[in-house]
């Protein structure tokens, strides 16, 4: 470049980074009126993730942008990320407490990730909080007692068996709760082991999401939902949304949800592995679609082994699922080795026609995370 045109891009770049600290301002700014309206939010005991509220919001702002000649887009991306920061921030200002009379909680296996999350949240609530360990049941009667609330969050191998021999005796008004993956035996187990109130739950997130905005609690009813039913709109109140389910149903969505996919996950990195695949060689050459599924394999084996087998050798039921994926797969090989092409393309349309309306749909959501995976690149 000669030096006229480094001068020009040096004054431009200059006007830009001046446009930027008015941005980071505006941030500021915008961010100090979310912790207002949180507060707001707090004291009327309003959810924090208001879906109406964000719809119009964004349909509006989207109309003003194209009105501009700005893409729509662009500030529906901005505006979802500075929202997402938004819900983070309105959490730290606490959230009502539903249910004032309610005694102390306690969170078998508090010192859990997961039971930490839910901990910290009650605790926003204004609710005492108490965790009870492996090395703490020899004091367990002692923290039980004078409990409304008993949230179950132990290794899936371990829950029946736990509710079984440890909470024989709560309290017949306490609640008794449970976080496991899944539903149908938990259930029966806490049944039988309690007299009182008793409700499944299934966070479908993992604990370091930061925020429960728009993640979903599987509700599976146990006994006395009058009872229970403030820690449903508790929940809702932390931004959650709530999705009722038998706990048969649950567990057979499960199988396909998490079980089958945990699995194929697995298989697929161990196929890496043995492959001995130089996985920065595949990111070079790896579009932003492969990108995101090497991301999703890898995030498995960054976790924890034991996690992954309680969820995937939690139900016998998902062998049979398992099995059938791989009779598929063993089918759509052979029509590969077949060389048979026009099978192949029946098949794909047979499938796409099952998909429907759901396929443009989730062809339009990839896009958008495509997109920002693409944007992560740094090299």
């Amino acid at each position: 470049m000669n030096e006229k045109t480094t001068a020009e891009l040096e004054n431009l770049r200059g006007l830009i980074d001046g446009v930027d600290q008015q941005l980071l301002h505006l941030l500021r700014k915008r961010l100090d009126l979310v912790a207002q309206v949180g507060a707001v939010k707090h004291g009327a005991g309003l959810p924090i993730y208001a879906p109406q509220r964000e719809a119009k919001m964004l349909a509006k702002r989207r109309a003003e942008a194209q009105a501009m000649d700005v893409a729509p887009q662009l500030i529906e991306d901005i505006l979802r990320r500075l929202m997402r920061e938004s819900y983070l921030n309105e959490k730290d200002v606490g959230f009502k407490q539903v249910k004032t009379d309610l005694g102390h909680v306690v969170i078998v296996g508090g010192e859990g990730k997961l039971g930490g999350l839910f901990s910290q949240m009650l605790t926003l609530s204004g609710y005492e909080v108490k965790s009870l360990d492996k090395d703490d049941w020899l004091n367990s009667q002692t923290i039980f007692d004078g409990a409304g609330l008993v949230i179950v969050t132990v290794p899936i191998n371990i829950t029946c068996e736990l509710i079984a021999s440890k909470l024989t005796q709560l309290p017949s008004n306490c609640i008794l709760a449970d976080l496991t993956s899944i539903k149908t035996a938990p259930v029966e187990a806490m049944l039988a082991a309690h007299s009182g109130p008793v409700l499944g739950l299934h966070p479908m997130f993992g604990p370091d999401v930061g925020s429960l905005a728009k993640q979903v609690v599987v509700v599976c009813h146990g006994r006395g939902e009058s009872e229970y039913q403030w820690l449903i709109e508790q929940i809702k109140i932390w931004g959650a949304r709530i999705v009722e389910a038998e706990p048969e149903k649950h567990d057979k969505a499960m199988q396909l949800v998490q079980a089958m996919r945990h699995f194929s996950s697995f298989v697929y990195g161990l196929n890496l592995y043995k492959e001995e695949a130089d996985i920065e060689s595949l990111l070079q050459f790896s579009s932003p679609i492969y990108r995101l599924e090497l991301a999703m394999v890898g995030r498995l084996f960054a976790q924890s082994p034991e996690l992954y087998a309680d969820i995937i050798f939690a139900q016998e039921e998902s062998l049979v699922a398992i099995s059938d994926y791989l009779d598929n797969y063993s089918q759509a090989l052979q029509i590969l080795k077949s060389g048979n092409r026009e099978a192949f393309v029946k098949q794909f349309e047979e499938v796409a026609q099952w998909f429907g309306d759901f396929a443009p749909q989730f062809q339009r959501e990839s896009r958008a995370m495509l997109q920002s995976v693409n944007d992560m690149k740094t090299g």
